[in-house]
C-alpha cells in the first residue's frame, strides 16, 4: 500500500470514528392563495410577525397577519413565480437592508438594491428596517440649526437638527422643491441626505436625481425609490429602509436629513396592503394602526447625546392635502406626531409668491432654540409683521380711505413679501439672510420701489460678499453682538448710497 493510499485510508477512518448524525428541522409551509402581492401560507405555526420568509422560487416575503391556520405574507419581489402549492421556508430573521457609505450617490429600491445601472454597492453591513426609537435618556435638546437656505423657513419656521418638521399642502404647491433646495443647501455642511420617494412616477424621480447631480448634491445623498408602478408592500417598506440607512450614519455620530415624499401615498399603500390581508378598516377605510405606522417611523428621528453616539436624524415628512383640508385623518395624525408644520397655500402659489408658505398656520415648536443668534434677533418681529400685513391687505380691499399708519404697514408688508420670495435652486447663506431681514424689518427698504426690492437684494449680497465677508462668517458662527449690529447697519446704509 502506497503512502498516499495509507494517508487517505486514515482520513476516512478518522471521519467514520467522529461521525454523528444530526437531524436539522426546518419549518416549511405551502401557499394556499396568492394575488395582488399577498400570499396566504398554511403550515408556518411558529412564524413571527415581521419575519422574513423565503419561497421556493427565491422570492422573499414579510409575515404580516398571524392567523389560526394561515399566515398572510406581503411578497417583496416583483414578477415572482409564486403560485398555489409553492413551498415557503422560515428564515428566522427580520427584514434588513444594506447600509453604509457605499450607498451615497446611489439610487436604490425599497430593499436597498441599486437600480441606477452603476453596478452593485459595496456595502459590508445590514440593519433591520424596524428598530426601537431612542429613549428619553438617549436624547438631548435640539440646539443646532438645520439651514435650509430658504429665507422664509430659516427666519420664521426654523428647523433644528433632530427635529421632525412636516411640509404640508395641496398637489403642485412646491413641497418637493423646498426639500430639494434643502438638500442643495447641505453642500457646505456635513449633513448626509436621504430622499425616500414613495408612489411617484419613475420619470419624476429620474428628473430629481438629474437635478441633484447637476448641482453636485448626489455625492452626499442616497435616493430610495418605491415608484407608483411597484407593489404596495414595497411602498410600505421604503421609508423604514431609508430610516435604517440614516440610523447607520447617526450611530457614527453624523447628522442626517431624511425626506419622506410623501407619507400620504405611504398611508394609501399601507391601506391597500391591510385591506388585502383582511384587516378591519376604520375611519376613511384606513386600518386602526395607521397612526402607529407613521409614529414609529418619525419617532426614530432624534438628536442623540454624545454618550450614545452624538448624531442626529432630522425628518421632513411631506403630506398632500385635498383642497387645503389639514383636518383630514392622515394630515391630523402626522401633525400630532411632528414638531411643527410648514403649510403651503395654493392661492399664494398661484399669485406668484414662492415658496408659498402661509406664516399663520405654519409653526416650528423646536427650531427657535436652534436658531442662529443673529437670525433670532432680526426675525423676531418678522412673523408678526407679515401676519398683520395679510390681515390688513384683506381688510384694505373693502375700504379706499386708509390712514397713514395702515398705509405704512401695507408698504412694509409688500417689501417683506418681496424679500421672502426666492427662486428654486438658489439657497441663500445664513449671513446674507440675516442682513436682508434686518434691512427690511428696520425700514431701510421703505424708499426702495417694491418692483426693485429683489434687484436691491442681489446687489446687497454681492456687496456683503465683497466687503463684509468676516461679518458674514461671524454671524454664521453664532455671534451677533452690538459691534456686529453696528457693522451690519453700516453695510446696509453704505449699500443704499
Amino acid at each position: 500500500m502506497s503512502a498516499s493510499t495509507q494517508e487517505l485510508s486514515s482520513i476516512i477512518k478518522e471521519q467514520i470514528r467522529n461521525y454523528s448524525s444530526r437531524l436539522e428541522m426546518k419549518e416549511t409551509g405551502t401557499v394556499v392563495l396568492v394575488g395582488d402581492g399577498i400570499a396566504s401560507v398554511y403550515g408556518l405555526r411558529e412564524c413571527m410577525a415581521g419575519e422574513l420568509l423565503e419561497f421556493d422560487d427565491g422570492s422573499m416575503g414579510l409575515a404580516q397577519n398571524l392567523e389560526t391556520d394561515t399566515v398572510s405574507v406581503a411578497v417583496l419581489t416583483e414578477g415572482s413565480g409564486i403560485h398555489e402549492g409553492t413551498g415557503v421556508r422560515r428564515t428566522g430573521k427580520v427584514l434588513s437592508v444594506p447600509v453604509g457609505e457605499a450607498l451615497l450617490g446611489r439610487v436604490v429600491d425599497a430593499l436597498g438594491h441599486p437600480i441606477d445601472g452603476k453596478g452593485p454597492a459595496d456595502t459590508l453591513e445590514e440593519r433591520p428596517i424596524e428598530s426601537e426609537a431612542p429613549g428619553i435618556i438617549e436624547r438631548e435638546p435640539v440646539h443646532v440649526p438645520m439651514q435650509t437656505g430658504i429665507k422664509a423657513i430659516d427666519s420664521m419656521i426654523p428647523i433644528g437638527r433632530g427635529q421632525r418638521e412636516l411640509i404640508i399642502g395641496d398637489r403642485q404647491t412646491g413641497k418637493t422643491e423646498i426639500v430639494i433646495d434643502t438638500i442643495l443647501n447641505q453642500r457646505t455642511s456635513d449633513v448626509i441626505c436621504i430622499y425616500v420617494a414613495i408612489g411617484q412616477k419613475k420619470s419624476s424621480v429620474a428628473q430629481l436625481v438629474r437635478e441633484l447631480e447637476m448641482n453636485d448634491a448626489m455625492s452626499y445623498t442616497t435616493v430610495v425609490c418605491a415608484s407608483a408602478s411597484e407593489s404596495s408592500p414595497l411602498q410600505y417598506v421604503a421609508p423604514y429602509s431609508g430610516c435604517a440607512m440614516a440610523e447607520y450614519f447617526r450611530a457614527k455620530g453624523r447628522d442626517v436629513l431624511i425626506i419622506y415624499d410623501d407619507l400620504s401615498k405611504h398611508a394609501v399603500a399601507y391601506r391597500a396592503l391591510s385591506l388585502l390581508i383582511r384587516r378591519p378598516p376604520g375611519r376613511e377605510a384606513f386600518p386602526g394602526d395607521v397612526f402607529y405606522l407613521h409614529s414609529r417611523l418619525l419617532e426614530r428621528a432624534a438628536c442623540v447625546s454624545r454618550e450614545y453616539g452624538g448624531g442626529s436624524i432630522t425628518a421632513l415628512p411631506l403630506i398632500e392635502t385635498q383642497a387645503g383640508d389639514v383636518s383630514a385623518y392622515i394630515p391630523t395624525n402626522v401633525i400630532s406626531i411632528t414638531d411643527g408644520q410648514i403649510f403651503l397655500e395654493t392661492e399664494l402659489f398661484h399669485s406668484g409668491i414662492m415658496p408659498a408658505i402661509n406664516p399663520g398656520i405654519s409653526v416650528s415648536r423646536v427650531g427657535g432654540s436652534a436658531q442662529l443668534k443673529g437670525m433670532k434677533k432680526v426675525s423676531g418681529p418678522l412673523k408678526l409683521l407679515y401676519s398683520q400685513y395679510r390681515e390688513l391687505k384683506a381688510f384694505a380691499q373693502f375700504g379706499s380711505d386708509l390712514d397713514d399708519d395702515t398705509k405704512a404697514r401695507l408698504a412694509l408688508g409688500e417689501r417683506i413679501v418681496e424679500v421672502l420670495k426666492q427662486p428654486r435652486q438658489h439657497p441663500v447663506r445664513p449671513g446674507c439672510q440675516v442682513a436682508v431681514i434686518y434691512a427690511v424689518t428696520e425700514g431701510y427698504l421703505n424708499d426702495v420701489p417694491v418692483n426693485k426690492v429683489q434687484e436691491w437684494e442681489k446687489r446687497l449680497y454681492a456687496y456683503l460678499e465683497e466687503r463684509y465677508t468676516p461679518l458674514l462668517e461671524r454671524i454664521e458662527q453664532g455671534y451677533f453682538e452690538d459691534e456686529d449690529i453696528a457693522a451690519l447697519k453700516k453695510a446696509v446704509l453704505g449699500m443704499k448710497r
